[in-house]
């Protein structure tokens, strides 16, 4: 029976657990630009034990920064610090990936400790930023311009120069953020997307753009390393997107390259009524595994190393990622397989300096 410490294949990449470092955003940019804390911050999750590291959302543009502080990657000038820290990630025995998005509507916003849901002005550092329809995310957000198919087609190269970009960093896996009410999930969603013309209206106009991307990016994103695309399962929302449409989504991704679903919810609508509670979405990443043969990994409110490796051995997803809990712990992978008594090595600095009376969590001298 698969455990979470057993390794997981994906194309010609293997990940040695069924742990995932999820995307979180850091708010520590400048003009995109990684930096030592981006170094710490993932190199620690790495040396902690996760099998796969996602970097928070990379914009593929500058009007694509969900804040000004967001990490980018529309620039070739940012390769050489993100190879530092995927060459880091690398050396410890974890897979680098990147999340390329796209924020849309969502974009301009101040960094969250501001806690004040508006758009910035220009005056305050922001942004004209754009969507499917010019419709705003929230009272006191600015309405975005639509997008006219030029500009599509400019996001749509973005995403592939992004994912050029990501391969000269060095990373195995990249995953395209279609999740979370941002840029490509307005266009999946009827909530934002009010278009009359090819990306708009039917299921079959509104998942357009993502397939479209999807294809490009695999065209150039090497055949033996993994795709991964994120989406929010439901909006949670009435007459929103849903999971019925998820599961139709995911059926057209699969053939076109996409080796696993990251499956997440919300976003679309700052009033929408969720179920917050432990593993409440893990039922998403169940049913799209289930009803679809395609591979998933499941997110939100995962904290305990038996509630983790309950999902993989009950087949609810192929991988599990982690948020909040390792923020918290970035050593909970090793102190899990501790836990679930696994196998699995600590770095040698560390157990050489372990004391006589280490804790629980820390491995035996």
């Amino acid at each position: 029976m698969t455990h979470l410490f057993e390794p997981l294949t994906l194309r010609g990449i293997t990940l040695k657990n069924r742990i995932a470092v999820s995307p979180m955003c850091q708010y520590s940019s400048v003009d995109g630009f990684a930096n030592d804390w981006h170094l710490v911050h993932y190199g620690s999750r790495a040396a902690g034990g996760a099998g796969l590291v996602l970097t928070e959302a990379a914009a593929v543009t500058p009007q694509g920064r969900i804040s000004p502080l967001d990490l980018g990657i529309w620039s070739d000038d940012h390769v050489e610090f993100l190879a530092r820290i995927t060459h880091f990630i690398n050396q410890r025995g974890s897979v680098a990936g990147i999340q390329l998005a796209h924020a849309g509507r969502k974009a301009s916003s101040p960094p969250p400790w501001e806690n004040r849901s508006v758009t910035l002005t220009e005056a305050e550092g922001g942004w004209p930023i754009v969507a499917p329809s010019s419709i705003p995310f929230d009272d006191g957000c600015i309405v975005p311009a639509e997008l006219g198919e030029d500009g599509i087609r400019d996001i749509s190269k973005a995403f592939v120069e992004a994912a050029r970009r990501s391969l000269l960093a060095g990373f195995g896996i990249v995953e395209i953020h279609a999740a979370h009410g941002y840029l490509l999930h307005q266009f999946l969603s009827p909530l934002s997307n009010r278009r009359t013309d090819q990306y708009g209206g039917s299921f079959e106009n509104r998942t357009r753009l993502l397939k479209e991307i999807v294809i490009a990016v695999r065209a150039i994103w090497p055949e033996n390393l993994p795709l991964l695309v994120r989406i929010s399962a439901t909006d949670w929302v009435e007459g929103g997107w849903n999971i019925a449409q998820s599961l139709e989504l995911v059926r057209q991704l699969l053939p076109l390259g996409v080796d696993l679903i990251d499956c997440s919810s919300g976003g679309s609508d700052p009033h929408a009524r969720i179920p917050l509670g432990a593993g409440y979405q893990t039922g998403f990443a169940e049913q799209i595994r289930r009803e679809t043969g395609g591979k998933s990994g499941a997110v939100g409110m995962i904290t305990s190393p038996v509630q983790a490796d309950h999902i993989i051995r009950s087949g609810q997803a192929d991988l599990v990622l982690l948020a909040r809990e390792l923020l918290r712990d970035p050593y909970w992978p090793l102190r899990a397989a501790r836990e679930l008594g696994q196998t699995t090595p600590w770095p040698a600095q560390y157990v050489r300096s372990a004391p006589a009376n280490t804790p629980a969590y820390l491995p035996e001298k």
